[in-house]
């Protein structure tokens, strides 16, 4: 009989001092899914340099290989993708990620044979009905759940009609991206309509575009709710990984609640990631950001203050901005984020539960908090195998002893080294 043990919580660092120091973080998750896809389809080899190498982007490549495609992963820095003839059967363990779940379907059409789609237990919530009924549409044979999400079976015929959908995204963004990604290799390509209330995560979509067009697509994205890819080759090429900036989000944090300051080092003078976005928040709540020569510097300025902010293109962001809310001199309102409850966990529930168990006043509504900043207590801190849940944690212990993180461990979804880097930046070496 195998005993499962329950993972030993982390005592999140307490920082003595201001933080003051530069940290080179992994790749852009979102940068380093999209060039994966778009590689596979590709009609040429394609390099990834300095990619993600996490649990998500691991499934991805797996999902990929399964297929067919090459996809050479051991070298660290320099990921290869060669194209081969896409083909079942063959399964895709989507794991927790949004990305896998609702990119590879699409490719999956393309493929010739039956591919399957499962994941862990929470997969099976996150919503890909729309994504399903989308394919369907345009001529992709896909056995789902009644539900219409995980688990599914694509019965590929190595080529999609593809045409026009509409399709309510306002649970995610990716159901978008997803079609568009492969509709290059349609036989009509792709015209994506959105019915619904907005599509959150804005800046995810614009880095869809700008990355289609750089593999070669025709993309036309200039009217509201519509997305179009002419159907052509996608070109092999070079792909160049941004950090990741939501996972730069809590260090830069960090630079805040201790009055101190963090540099990105590598941070591109020009970047698809909503880096102003971020800007303007970080600088209302109390920081100083700027961009130089060595990468992205953020100061704090000794105090913390609240914000009142819609963070619907940005909800990536709200576990780490409701901790700084947490620890901020006035209440902050975060808005906008309905979606996120179908993420990892319900991250509003979870954020809600978790602040008021470390003292916080919170109100929960259904598109976001509302956090009143009371004198907080360290407790034990539940992650929901949620790694945001985990950087927002991180960021309340450096300012009050005894916060515990259940499962650590979550953070290996997209930054394996966190716990690492987040200690060795408090210590100051």
């Amino acid at each position: 009989m195998t005993v499962t043990r329950a993972p030993v919580p982390w005592t999140a660092p307490t920082a003595k001092d201001p933080v003051a120091t530069t940290v080179r973080l992994p790749g852009s998750k979102s940068m380093t899914a999209r060039a994966l896809v778009l590689s596979a389809i590709a009609d040429g080899p394609s390099t990834l340099r300095r990619p993600l190498r996490a649990r998500d982007t691991e499934l991805m490549a797996a999902g990929l290989r399964a297929m067919g495609s090459q996809v050479s992963t051991l070298d660290d820095d320099r990921w290869v993708v060669r194209p081969h003839p896409l083909a079942g059967p063959a399964h895709v363990d989507v794991g927790l990620a949004g990305t896998v779940m609702r990119f590879v379907p699409p490719v999956a059409g393309l493929a010739a044979g039956t591919v399957t789609f499962d994941g862990d237990p929470r997969a099976r919530q996150r919503p890909v009905d729309q994504l399903v009924g989308a394919l369907r549409s345009v001529g992709v044979r896909i056995d789902a759940s009644d539900t219409g999400n995980l688990p599914l079976a694509v019965h590929g015929t190595g080529r999609v009609a593809g045409g026009e959908v509409e399709i309510d995204a306002s649970a995610s963004s990716q159901l978008v991206s997803g079609l568009l990604l492969a509709g290059a290799a349609f036989e009509r390509g792709i015209v994506v309509r959105h019915v619904g209330p907005p599509v959150p995560s804005a800046p995810h979509l614009r880095m869809t575009a700008q990355m289609l067009r750089a593999a070669g697509a025709a993309v036309d994205d200039t009217t509201p709710d519509v997305w179009a890819v002419q159907p052509g080759k996608l070109a092999g090429r070079a792909w160049v990984i941004e950090p990741d900036l939501s996972g730069a989000a809590p260090f830069f944090a960090a630079a805040l609640v201790t009055g101190g300051e963090v540099t990105l080092l590598g941070w591109p003078r020009t970047s698809s990631q909503p880096v102003d976005r971020l800007r303007a928040l970080l600088h209302e709540m109390g920081g100083e950001v700027s961009l130089g020569t060595e990468g992205l510097t953020v100061r704090g300025t000794g105090a913390v203050h609240g914000l009142d902010a819609d963070l619907s293109d940005v909800s990536e962001l709200t576990p780490v901005l409701a901790a700084l809310a947490a620890v901020a001199d006035s209440p902050s309102r975060l808005t906008g984020v309905a979606h996120i409850r179908g993420h990892e966990t319900d991250r509003i529930a979870a954020l809600a539960r978790e602040l008021e168990a470390l003292g916080a006043d919170v109100t929960e509504s259904h598109d976001g908090l509302e956090i009143r900043p009371r004198p907080l207590r360290g407790a034990l801190f539940q992650t929901y195998h949620d790694h945001r849940l985990a950087h927002a944690a991180a960021v309340i212990g450096l300012a009050v002893p005894g916060v515990e993180v259940d499962d650590v461990a979550c953070t290996s979804k997209t930054m394996p080294e966190f716990p690492a880097l987040w200690s060795a930046m408090v210590d100051g070496h």
